[in-house]
């Protein structure tokens, strides 16, 4: 069994990979015909990913008690953010050449941005409230601050499946993940 320092360390640079394969596919010119669509996309999807995995440690852990799982649920959403905002950088500087005003008028003319915007916003007190002084100084607020991560998955995966138009394939697999986390969820509160 892997130590948990050297555990994290391959935690950390698996998280990475998707990132660096981005950046040689782009160099390298292996994107495709749209390679600002495809990193735009790419990006997101492991943004939506990474939450996913996040919300998937604490079902492992009681399933299989993987105990050491829960350790690695901050790095999890921490990543996603950091994925996140690379989406939305590629967005803001590819699609929206920089200006401010394109992206206002987005947020209010493109339903699908509107839904990823506010999942953005929401997700932002959860960062900031990550840390273990921020835990402690939050108390038990701390909890429910934290539970704004399911309607933020909700409203990524509907982002994804509105933007995705007409081919649903990919989205509904996530859609099925989501699902199924928020069932046990459920499931477990009913039981309590």
């Amino acid at each position: 069994m892997l130590s948990y320092k050297l555990s994290k360390v391959v935690a950390h640079i698996t998280c990475w990979v998707p990132l660096t394969y981005l950046i040689y596919a782009a160099y390298s010119r292996q994107l495709g015909a749209d390679p600002q669509e495809e990193m735009l996309h790419q990006l997101g999807l492991w943004t939506l990913i990474y939450l996913l995995i996040g919300l998937s440690i604490t079902p492992l852990n009681r399933i299989f008690k993987w105990s050491v799982l829960v350790k690695f649920r901050r790095m999890s959403g921490l990543y996603a953010f950091l994925y996140l905002i690379l989406h939305l950088t590629v967005f803001f500087i590819f699609y929206l050449e920089l200006n401010l005003v394109f992206l206002w008028d987005e947020i209010l003319e493109r339903p699908y941005i509107t839904v990823g915007m506010i999942a953005t916003l929401l997700l932002i007190p959860l960062v900031v409230t990550s840390t273990k002084k921020m835990q402690r100084r939050l108390g038990s607020n701390w909890k429910k601050l934290h539970k704004l991560v399911y309607p933020i998955a909700i409203l990524g995966i509907t982002h994804f499946i509105w933007q995705s138009k007409s081919d649903l394939n990919e989205p509904l697999l996530y859609l099925i993940w989501l699902t199924v986390l928020l069932g046990y969820r459920v499931n477990k509160a009913r039981t309590k």
